[in-house]
Protein backbone atom coordinates (compact mmCIF):
# COMPACT_ATOMS: atom_id res chain seq x y z
CA UNK A 1 0.00 0.00 0.00
CA UNK A 2 1.47 3.35 -1.06
CA UNK A 3 2.21 6.57 1.67
CA UNK A 4 -0.62 8.47 0.04
CA UNK A 5 -2.95 5.32 -0.23
CA UNK A 6 -2.03 4.91 3.84
CA UNK A 7 -2.89 8.55 4.25
CA UNK A 8 -6.28 8.72 2.70
CA UNK A 9 -7.20 5.85 4.61
CA UNK A 10 -6.43 7.34 7.78
CA UNK A 11 -8.07 10.87 6.78
CA UNK A 12 -11.12 8.04 5.93
CA UNK A 13 -10.79 7.05 9.51
CA UNK A 14 -10.72 10.46 11.15
CA UNK A 15 -13.68 11.86 9.58
CA UNK A 16 -16.11 8.61 9.64
CA UNK A 17 -15.28 7.90 13.41
CA UNK A 18 -14.30 4.46 11.68
CA UNK A 19 -11.39 2.50 14.08
CA UNK A 20 -8.51 0.70 11.91
CA UNK A 21 -10.04 -2.47 13.68
CA UNK A 22 -13.19 -1.86 11.85
CA UNK A 23 -11.67 -2.02 8.49
CA UNK A 24 -11.94 -5.05 6.54
CA UNK A 25 -9.22 -5.54 3.99
CA UNK A 26 -9.92 -6.77 0.56
CA UNK A 27 -6.73 -8.41 -0.69
CA UNK A 28 -5.67 -8.85 -4.55
CA UNK A 29 -6.88 -12.27 -4.20
CA UNK A 30 -10.53 -11.23 -3.05
CA UNK A 31 -10.19 -12.44 0.35
CA UNK A 32 -11.85 -9.93 2.83
CA UNK A 33 -9.77 -9.67 5.87
CA UNK A 34 -11.23 -8.84 9.55
CA UNK A 35 -8.70 -7.01 11.88
CA UNK A 36 -9.22 -11.02 13.89
CA UNK A 37 -7.78 -12.44 10.69
CA UNK A 38 -4.08 -14.29 11.06
CA UNK A 39 -3.46 -12.80 7.83
CA UNK A 40 -4.87 -9.07 8.73
CA UNK A 41 -1.29 -7.24 9.49
CA UNK A 42 -0.12 -8.88 6.42
CA UNK A 43 -2.04 -8.48 3.96
CA UNK A 44 -0.58 -5.18 2.79
CA UNK A 45 -1.94 -4.06 -0.46
CA UNK A 46 -5.68 -3.99 0.05
CA UNK A 47 -9.24 -1.83 -1.09
CA UNK A 48 -10.59 -0.59 2.84
CA UNK A 49 -14.33 -1.24 3.23
CA UNK A 50 -16.35 -0.24 6.44
CA UNK A 51 -18.06 -3.85 6.77
CA UNK A 52 -17.81 -7.24 5.59
CA UNK A 53 -20.94 -6.69 3.57
CA UNK A 54 -19.63 -4.08 1.96
CA UNK A 55 -16.34 -5.94 1.05
CA UNK A 56 -18.47 -9.03 -0.07
CA UNK A 57 -20.62 -6.67 -2.32
CA UNK A 58 -17.47 -5.60 -3.89
CA UNK A 59 -16.89 -9.24 -4.54
CA UNK A 60 -14.87 -10.63 -1.74
CA UNK A 61 -14.94 -14.02 -0.14
CA UNK A 62 -13.93 -15.47 3.24
CA UNK A 63 -11.14 -17.87 3.62
CA UNK A 64 -11.14 -21.23 2.81
CA UNK A 65 -11.92 -22.17 6.57
CA UNK A 66 -14.79 -20.49 6.39
CA UNK A 67 -14.21 -17.61 9.29
CA UNK A 68 -15.03 -13.96 8.81
CA UNK A 69 -12.42 -12.66 11.61
CA UNK A 70 -14.34 -9.71 12.12
CA UNK A 71 -15.42 -8.14 15.01
CA UNK A 72 -18.18 -6.47 13.35
CA UNK A 73 -21.81 -7.30 15.26
CA UNK A 74 -23.30 -8.52 11.93
CA UNK A 75 -21.49 -11.62 11.41
CA UNK A 76 -21.80 -12.67 8.11
CA UNK A 77 -20.26 -15.96 8.31
CA UNK A 78 -22.99 -17.29 10.20
CA UNK A 79 -27.27 -17.20 10.02
CA UNK A 80 -28.68 -13.82 11.16
CA UNK A 81 -32.02 -12.17 10.86
CA UNK A 82 -30.89 -8.83 10.99
CA UNK A 83 -28.38 -10.00 7.62
CA UNK A 84 -32.01 -9.53 5.45
CA UNK A 85 -32.77 -6.40 6.85
CA UNK A 86 -36.46 -7.19 6.55
CA UNK A 87 -40.03 -5.05 6.82
CA UNK A 88 -37.99 -1.65 5.70
CA UNK A 89 -39.56 1.07 4.75
CA UNK A 90 -38.11 2.34 1.44
CA UNK A 91 -40.57 4.89 0.66
CA UNK A 92 -39.92 6.81 3.83
CA UNK A 93 -43.90 7.25 4.70
CA UNK A 94 -43.14 5.64 8.32
CA UNK A 95 -45.30 2.10 7.05
CA UNK A 96 -43.02 -0.87 6.47
CA UNK A 97 -43.63 -3.71 4.56
CA UNK A 98 -45.60 -5.74 7.18
CA UNK A 99 -47.95 -3.05 7.57
CA UNK A 100 -48.06 -2.09 3.37
CA UNK A 101 -48.80 -5.56 3.19
CA UNK A 102 -51.76 -5.73 5.58
CA UNK A 103 -53.09 -2.82 3.85
CA UNK A 104 -52.97 -4.41 0.83
CA UNK A 105 -54.47 -7.82 1.84
CA UNK A 106 -57.11 -6.12 4.09
CA UNK A 107 -60.57 -6.80 2.48
CA UNK A 108 -62.55 -4.22 4.90
CA UNK A 109 -61.35 -0.50 5.93
CA UNK A 110 -58.34 -0.23 7.69
CA UNK A 111 -58.15 1.39 11.17
CA UNK A 112 -54.59 2.52 12.85
CA UNK A 113 -53.11 2.36 16.31
CA UNK A 114 -51.11 5.85 14.91
CA UNK A 115 -50.36 6.80 11.45
CA UNK A 116 -47.51 4.22 11.12
CA UNK A 117 -48.91 1.08 12.26
CA UNK A 118 -52.04 -1.18 11.65
CA UNK A 119 -54.40 -2.05 13.92
CA UNK A 120 -57.82 -3.22 12.67
CA UNK A 121 -58.94 -4.90 9.47
CA UNK A 122 -60.47 -7.94 8.22
CA UNK A 123 -57.74 -10.83 6.74
CA UNK A 124 -58.18 -14.38 5.51
CA UNK A 125 -55.35 -16.32 6.59
CA UNK A 126 -54.50 -19.29 3.68
CA UNK A 127 -52.56 -21.17 6.64
CA UNK A 128 -55.71 -21.96 8.38
CA UNK A 129 -58.80 -20.63 6.26
CA UNK A 130 -59.82 -18.60 9.31
CA UNK A 131 -60.31 -14.91 9.14
CA UNK A 132 -59.07 -11.90 11.50
CA UNK A 133 -59.48 -8.76 12.52
CA UNK A 134 -56.27 -7.39 14.95
CA UNK A 135 -53.79 -7.06 13.35
CA UNK A 136 -52.35 -8.54 16.66
CA UNK A 137 -53.04 -11.87 15.99
CA UNK A 138 -51.11 -11.90 12.73
CA UNK A 139 -47.59 -12.65 11.48
CA UNK A 140 -46.29 -11.78 7.99
CA UNK A 141 -44.61 -14.96 7.63
CA UNK A 142 -41.66 -15.44 4.64
CA UNK A 143 -43.01 -18.45 3.08
CA UNK A 144 -39.40 -19.57 2.19
CA UNK A 145 -37.91 -19.18 5.69
CA UNK A 146 -34.99 -16.79 5.67
CA UNK A 147 -32.59 -19.37 7.69
CA UNK A 148 -34.15 -21.76 5.08
CA UNK A 149 -32.67 -19.76 1.69
CA UNK A 150 -29.69 -18.86 3.96
CA UNK A 151 -28.74 -22.61 3.95
CA UNK A 152 -29.40 -22.60 0.57
CA UNK A 153 -27.25 -19.84 -0.99
CA UNK A 154 -28.80 -17.03 0.47
CA UNK A 155 -25.51 -16.40 2.74
CA UNK A 156 -23.40 -16.08 -0.45
CA UNK A 157 -25.91 -13.21 -1.64
CA UNK A 158 -25.20 -9.57 -1.84
CA UNK A 159 -26.63 -7.33 1.47
CA UNK A 160 -28.96 -6.20 -1.15
CA UNK A 161 -30.39 -9.33 -2.46
CA UNK A 162 -31.03 -10.16 0.65
CA UNK A 163 -33.29 -7.25 1.43
CA UNK A 164 -34.89 -7.78 -1.86
CA UNK A 165 -36.05 -11.61 -0.91
CA UNK A 166 -36.98 -10.94 2.64
CA UNK A 167 -39.03 -7.68 1.56
CA UNK A 168 -40.72 -9.71 -1.76
CA UNK A 169 -44.38 -9.74 -1.66
CA UNK A 170 -44.06 -12.88 -3.81
CA UNK A 171 -42.70 -14.63 -0.04
CA UNK A 172 -45.01 -13.07 2.62
CA UNK A 173 -48.64 -14.30 3.95
CA UNK A 174 -50.40 -12.72 6.72
CA UNK A 175 -51.12 -15.54 9.20
CA UNK A 176 -51.90 -16.82 12.49
CA UNK A 177 -48.99 -15.74 14.85
CA UNK A 178 -49.14 -18.96 16.45
CA UNK A 179 -48.85 -21.26 13.63
CA UNK A 180 -46.12 -19.34 12.29
CA UNK A 181 -44.23 -20.02 14.85
CA UNK A 182 -45.30 -23.74 14.88
CA UNK A 183 -43.65 -23.61 10.75
CA UNK A 184 -40.28 -21.96 12.26
CA UNK A 185 -37.89 -22.16 9.61
CA UNK A 186 -39.43 -25.39 8.64
CA UNK A 187 -39.40 -26.27 4.26
CA UNK A 188 -42.22 -28.05 2.95
CA UNK A 189 -40.97 -31.29 2.97
CA UNK A 190 -41.38 -30.92 6.70
CA UNK A 191 -44.11 -28.76 7.50
CA UNK A 192 -47.37 -27.57 5.26
CA UNK A 193 -50.29 -25.69 6.20
CA UNK A 194 -52.90 -26.93 8.40
CA UNK A 195 -55.63 -25.98 5.71
CA UNK A 196 -55.15 -28.71 3.13
CA UNK A 197 -56.75 -26.97 0.57
CA UNK A 198 -54.06 -24.77 0.37
CA UNK A 199 -50.78 -27.64 0.02
CA UNK A 200 -50.77 -27.45 -4.04
CA UNK A 201 -50.77 -23.61 -4.05
CA UNK A 202 -48.27 -23.19 -1.33
CA UNK A 203 -46.12 -25.89 -2.94
CA UNK A 204 -46.30 -24.04 -6.33
CA UNK A 205 -45.31 -20.58 -4.84
CA UNK A 206 -42.66 -22.06 -2.72
CA UNK A 207 -41.07 -23.40 -5.81
CA UNK A 208 -41.30 -20.28 -7.65
CA UNK A 209 -39.63 -18.83 -5.49
CA UNK A 210 -36.88 -20.32 -5.13
CA UNK A 211 -35.93 -20.29 -8.59
CA UNK A 212 -37.02 -16.92 -8.62
CA UNK A 213 -33.83 -16.71 -6.35
CA UNK A 214 -31.63 -19.00 -7.56
CA UNK A 215 -31.43 -21.20 -4.66
CA UNK A 216 -29.59 -24.31 -4.39
CA UNK A 217 -31.58 -27.13 -3.45
CA UNK A 218 -29.43 -30.38 -3.45
CA UNK A 219 -31.11 -33.11 -5.27
CA UNK A 220 -32.48 -35.33 -2.82
CA UNK A 221 -34.93 -32.51 -2.42
CA UNK A 222 -36.26 -32.02 -5.73
CA UNK A 223 -37.18 -35.52 -6.02
CA UNK A 224 -38.93 -35.41 -2.83
CA UNK A 225 -40.36 -31.89 -3.86
CA UNK A 226 -41.09 -33.98 -7.03
CA UNK A 227 -43.49 -36.34 -5.38
CA UNK A 228 -45.19 -34.09 -2.84
CA UNK A 229 -46.25 -31.91 -5.63
CA UNK A 230 -47.76 -34.45 -7.80
CA UNK A 231 -49.32 -35.99 -4.36
CA UNK A 232 -51.15 -32.57 -3.63
CA UNK A 233 -51.52 -30.83 -7.00
CA UNK A 234 -51.31 -34.03 -9.63
CA UNK A 235 -49.56 -33.25 -12.92
CA UNK A 236 -46.11 -33.33 -13.98
CA UNK A 237 -43.00 -33.24 -11.47
CA UNK A 238 -40.22 -30.57 -11.43
CA UNK A 239 -37.28 -30.80 -13.79
CA UNK A 240 -34.14 -31.11 -11.74
CA UNK A 241 -32.75 -28.80 -14.42
CA UNK A 242 -35.47 -25.99 -12.94
CA UNK A 243 -33.39 -25.15 -9.94
CA UNK A 244 -30.31 -23.78 -10.96
CA UNK A 245 -26.98 -24.83 -9.34
CA UNK A 246 -29.39 -28.27 -7.75
CA UNK A 247 -26.42 -30.48 -7.11
CA UNK A 248 -23.74 -27.89 -5.78
CA UNK A 249 -24.69 -28.36 -2.08
CA UNK A 250 -23.98 -31.78 -1.07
Amino acid sequence: MTLLRITLVLALLCTSGITLADIIKLSRSNICHGASSPSYLQTKHFTAYNSLAACFDAGGRLPKNGKAHTPSKLDVSKYSRKLFSHWSDDDKNCINTRHELLIKLSTSTITYKNSCNVDRGRWLDPYTDKTFYSAKDLDVDHMVPLKWAWDRGANLWSAAKRKRFANDEVNLFAVQASVNKQKGALGPLEWLPPNERFHCQYLVRFIRATKMYDMQLRSEEVVAMNRLKIAKCGGSSISLNSFDNSNSLN
